[in-house]
């Protein structure tokens, strides 16, 4: 129950940089961050020990002004979507039946 509360009292930093078709998308916090490299539209194989200890095989593209990822691998529907709106970052994460959003907030 403490950590809960503790998690709840984190906000994260997310920084995304693009060079042509290739993307990072870097989650940092004081407790747990996490990079991802990626060339946009090529599936490769995700370590994702650092969040929930598995593998998986991704890809990531645009569908029209939203970065969108799929992950292929033992929890079905997973992935996130990322869009700007109205100077916010939205990140909406699903796995299986379950949605969540987050709303990351312009700080620089």
């Amino acid at each position: 129950m403490a950590v809960r509360k503790v998690a709840l009292l984190l906000k994260p930093d997310k920084e995304i940089n693009q060079q042509d078709n290739h993307m990072t998308v870097k989650t940092l916090s004081p407790f747990h961050s996490y990079i991802m490299e990626f060339e946009v539209g090529v599936e490769f194989e995700e370590d994702l020990k650092a969040v929930d200890g598995r593998k998986c095989q991704t890809t990531v593209t645009w569908e029209g002004e939203q970065l969108v990822c799929v992950q292929k691998g033992e929890v079905p529907s997973r992935g996130w979507r990322h869009w700007l709106d109205g100077g916010r970052l939205y990140l909406e994460l699903t796995a299986g039946d379950a949605v969540c959003q987050h709303v990351f907030r312009k700080v620089r």
